[in-house]
């Protein structure tokens, strides 16, 4: 046994006294576990391995490019010796007097964008550039010297045919055309011919000014329709008709209200889908429409019911308008980037404005002592506000994240308040461009149409979730009570319109119908389908009891009792 064996006294066995009791031959599980065998053998060593001493007696540092580590220390001294071997046959002895960098001499040269990319594509077709190296006895120009020549130096941008090769390069192209025509009874000139015509001087052509399309910026004009501006008596369609409907000299919103079942008239004279109506102020004997065609039209409402007057003055479509207080003028913005002002009566273009943006929403000062001020709601997120008087920008409102849709003015003119496709609603007061309130709640949507109530006590504003929201114009507070849901105006900016009572609230639908409900309890009353596509905009007359004109993207407006 070898633990017998061990503690023999036998010399002529070999005993290993650091193994006296055979513990290397058990196996790895029976091994026992030593006190002093502490150390982890995943515990890596970040010394390199290298030798104690150099056995080749090296006296110089040889490596191969692929070595990755030195299996020797080198001492110091060593590696500070100056590099040795034979000097580079081919290369430059006179490479490092000028060198001011690890690979060159480099220079501090400054030019624009534009003359580097001149000389670069001068140098890439035409084969030479100037030299830009401030050394005084450098070459001017570096790259092909006979070609700078010919050309007289000039950059490819400034580089322009004489007449006479003008003339040589049309000669060819003719020449090249006709080898191709087939037709008969035509004179195929031969190609050392000159014909004499070609070697006349050309004359100059008189310049033909392009046609200007009808509403562009000084082509602006209307056309009435009528056959006469003035009655017997003198006086133009701005006037009420009072003969024929004395009920306009009432107050607006004294009568009951009740809602529409048919339809009593239809006006067709838009070539596309209108956009925009708007009734004349306080009678609303007048009914001005703008359409996707560029036009603005204004329709008699009472009397005949043709259209009075219509006014060229856009290039795209028309997104908005609005009238003064009196009804005198009025104001269109369009897709063109232009807003205009326009008299009423003779349909002339009075003033233009335009900042280079999108106008989505314009909207008068409603103050009598204001009406030479208007706010514009652009498509560059701020809300623009003008002099007409001086055509100038007099204040900016710059907060909202997302172009600006609607402008309502509430708390007797003093603030106003805006809605956005950042899904937000936010109150100013008037000419100061600071926000007093902001509503934004992660649920919302956009609401791309705010009407206010006849009381203007609350606001509606059209939600694109299908659903019309109320808010109070004191405090800005939503009113969780009345909700009016049922509709679909998801994607449209669908106008929202109320009785003049207050007792009704309708709004257009995507299918093409009119939807009314009780304002007091929230309930859908009617549906009045309308049009074949969706109803963008309708206007109760203020001194009708049941009279509403709806306005689609079929391009009719039709007016329903």
């Amino acid at each position: 046994m070898p633990l017998v064996e061990g503690y023999s006294s036998d010399e002529d066995i070999a005993v290993d006294i650091s193994d006296a009791f055979g513990l290397s031959s058990l196996p790895a599980t029976k091994k026992p576990k030593l006190d002093n065998d502490t150390v982890d053998s995943k515990t890596g060593n970040s010394a390199p391995h290298v030798l104690a001493e150099d056995p080749l007696n090296q006296t110089s540092l040889i490596t191969r490019p692929s070595d990755t580590q030195m299996n020797v220390n080198i001492p110091y001294k060593d590696m500070m010796l100056p590099v040795q071997g034979p000097e580079n046959p081919f290369g430059d002895n006179r490479r490092l007097q000028n060198q001011n960098a690890l690979a060159g001499h480099v220079e501090e040269q400054s030019m624009t964008e534009h003359a580097f990319r001149v000389q670069h594509l001068t140098h890439s077709i035409l084969g030479y550039s100037v030299n830009p190296s401030v050394d005084p006895n450098a070459p001017t120009m570096v790259g092909d010297s006979e070609k700078a020549k010919q050309h007289g130096f000039q950059t490819l941008d400034a580089l322009r045919t004489t007449r006479s090769e003008r003339k040589e390069l049309k000669r060819k192209r003719k020449q090249k055309d006709n080898a191709y025509v087939a037709l008969e009874g035509l004179d195929v000139a031969e190609p050392g011919e000159e014909s004499s015509e070609e070697e006349e001087e050309e004359p100059t052509k008189p310049i033909r000014r392009k046609n200007r399309k009808r509403g562009a910026d000084g082509e602006e004009h209307s056309e009435f329709h009528g056959t006469s501006m003035t009655d017997y008596q003198g006086r133009t369609y701005i006037s009420p008709p009072l003969a024929e409907a004395p009920n306009l000299a009432t107050e607006a919103g004294s009568q009951d209200c009740f809602i529409p079942k048919r339809c009593i008239r239809q006006w067709t004279g838009h070539t596309q889908g209108v956009s925009a109506i708007r009734l004349f102020p306080e009678t609303g004997h007048l009914l001005l429409s703008a359409s996707m065609d560029t036009k603005i039209k204004l329709w008699d409402v009472y009397t005949h019911g043709n259209c009075l007057r219509t006014f060229y003055g856009h290039v795209k479509a028309v997104k908005d308008i609005t009238f003064s207080n009196d009804g005198r003028r009025f104001l269109s913005c369009s897709y063109d980037r232009s807003m205009k002002l326009w008299d009423t009566e003779t349909g002339q273009c009075i003033r233009r404005f335009s900042n280079g943006k999108i106008p989505y929403v314009i909207k008068f000062n409603p103050d009598e002592d204001k009406q030479n001020i208007f706010l514009a709601g652009m498509s560059d997120k701020k809300i623009i506000q003008y002099d007409i008087n001086s055509g100038e920008i007099v204040q900016e409102y710059d907060q909202h994240l997302g172009p600006v849709n609607t402008i309502t003015f509430v708390d007797e003119n003093r603030r106003f308040v805006t809605t956005s496709d950042d899904k937000s609603i936010r109150a100013w007061d008037y000419d100061i461009p600071v926000v007093i309130k902001y509503i934004a709640e992660p649920h919302m949507h956009s609401m791309p149409a705010v009407t206010l109530h006849p009381s203007k006590k609350y606001f509606a504003a059209q939600s694109l979730d299908n659903q019309i929201l109320i808010y109070s114009t004191d405090n800005f507070r939503q009113n969780r009570k009345k909700r009016f849901a049922g509709h679909a105006v998801a994607g449209y900016a669908c106008q929202i319109g109320f009785s003049p009572d207050g007792k009704w609230i309708s709004s257009g639908d995507s299918s093409g119908s009119v939807v009314f409900w009780d304002f007091k309890t929230g309930r859908i009353k009617s549906r009045l389908p309308a049009h074949d596509k969706v109803v963008i905009a309708h206007e109760w007359l203020p001194h009708e009891t049941s009279k509403v004109v709806t306005a689609s993207w079929d391009g009719k407006i039709k007016l329903w009792d």
